[in-house]
């Protein structure tokens, strides 16, 4: 998510070393593990490089709120529940995410490298980041990555209503390719993210309208009352993909239940609508690994998918300033521009991240 240079708010440039080291800093004065430290601080830095601001470091007052309320146990380790040659269910034991998304996609990757596909399922688990980190680990190994998640907050109506029902269950797919950077799509499967709407919040800009309805099905674009309306549990919310009925919003709330379905469905996860507030979030991660080796000789399917991307590449533009992209070109450009310049932040992100170290009795690297 970008923002012209003129916003009304001021941004930093911090490297994604202070980054890493804050996050490991705070989660170790918060109790957990250096190991399982070091693996979140790692995958929110990446997500941050990659350009998902919404789902880095900007998530770590919400992890501060978590452990606040006793809803996340920092110290908990993922565990193989059922294991079979090409499957496996893992239990977060109501960890934070991250560690068990590693965990369990690196199960799958090695399942499919054995036996051309892998599938773990993780349940019990908390956020996990950017679903796309996940999937894009089996991109790199050569692998076609599939991940889906759930999550806690009912934040989505379904068409046809503005009663909440849904979260916003990721889905994210990678495949490898050898010349280009790595087919990487990462949705969200309502018009936008929650965290989408913080960042704006912390930016002071308006959200395009179509992102939140409120109670009467009406655009709502101040980002502080959108929020409001999400983490208030009010009528309205993220609108599913497409936005309105006309514009295939059945087709974003269809694809929300298969998320849900792959995530929680078939492990036990819970379905936010149903949770009481004081449940335990149990939210479930689905990952599928598959080797594209197992279906033709090695190489050939990373060549035609380089062919597919080169063509996409030279489709002609509306504007010639702004060529065609594929998904996962975003990603691979901001990348490198924040490996060398820095992970651009908001004065206001910066000032909460400060005193989420102080409240943590660390010293911040920001």
């Amino acid at each position: 998510m970008r923002f012209d240079a003129g916003a009304s708010r001021s941004e930093v440039r911090v490297s994604a070393e202070a980054v890493r080291t804050l996050i490991i800093d705070v989660l170790a004065a918060w109790g957990m593990d250096h190991d399982l430290a070091e693996t979140t601080a790692e995958v929110m830095a990446e997500t941050d490089l990659a350009g998902i601001d919404s789902h880095g470091v900007s998530m770590l007052m919400t992890y501060e709120q978590f452990r606040a309320e006793g809803r996340i146990d920092l110290r908990a380790r993922p565990t193989v529940v059922r294991e079979n040659a090409a499957s496996a269910l893992v239990d977060a034991h109501g960890g934070i995410g991250h560690p068990a998304g590693e965990f369990a996609m690196r199960m799958a990757i090695d399942k499919a490298k054995a036996g051309t596909v892998g599938v773990v399922s993780v349940v019990n688990s908390h956020h996990f980041g950017a679903a796309g980190h996940y999937a894009e680990m089996a991109a790199r190994q050569g692998l076609v990555g599939l991940v889906t998640s759930s999550a806690n907050l009912p934040a989505s109506p379904p068409t046809g209503s503005v009663v909440p029902m849904l979260a916003t269950n990721p889905i994210a797919f990678a495949a490898p390719a050898r010349r280009n950077p790595h087919f990487l799509l990462d949705i969200a499967t309502t018009t936008a993210a929650v965290n989408k709407v913080k960042v704006y919040d912390f930016h002071d800009e308006p959200l395009p309208e179509g992102w939140v309805v409120d109670d009467a099905a009406q655009p709502v674009t101040d980002a502080r009352q959108a929020l409001g309306i999400l983490r208030n549990d009010d009528v309205g919310g993220l609108t599913p993909l497409g936005g309105t009925a006309e514009m295939g919003s059945h087709k974003g709330y269809g694809l929300s239940m298969m998320a849900h379905v792959l995530a929680a469905t078939l492990c036990g996860g819970a379905f936010p609508a149903s949770r009481e507030p004081e449940d335990p979030h149990n939210i479930g991660h689905f990952f599928l690994a598959v080797d594209p080796s197992g279906f033709r000789p090695p190489g050939e399917f990373e060549d035609d998918l380089d062919d597919a991307i080169d063509r996409l590449h030279a489709t002609p533009p509306l504007n010639p300033h702004e060529p065609v992209l594929v998904a996962g070109d975003p990603q691979a450009a901001s990348r490198e521009v924040r490996c060398r310049e820095g992970i651009p932040m908001p004065d206001t992100l910066v000032e909460q991240l400060r005193g989420v170290a102080r409240r943590a009795g660390v010293e911040s690297a920001l």
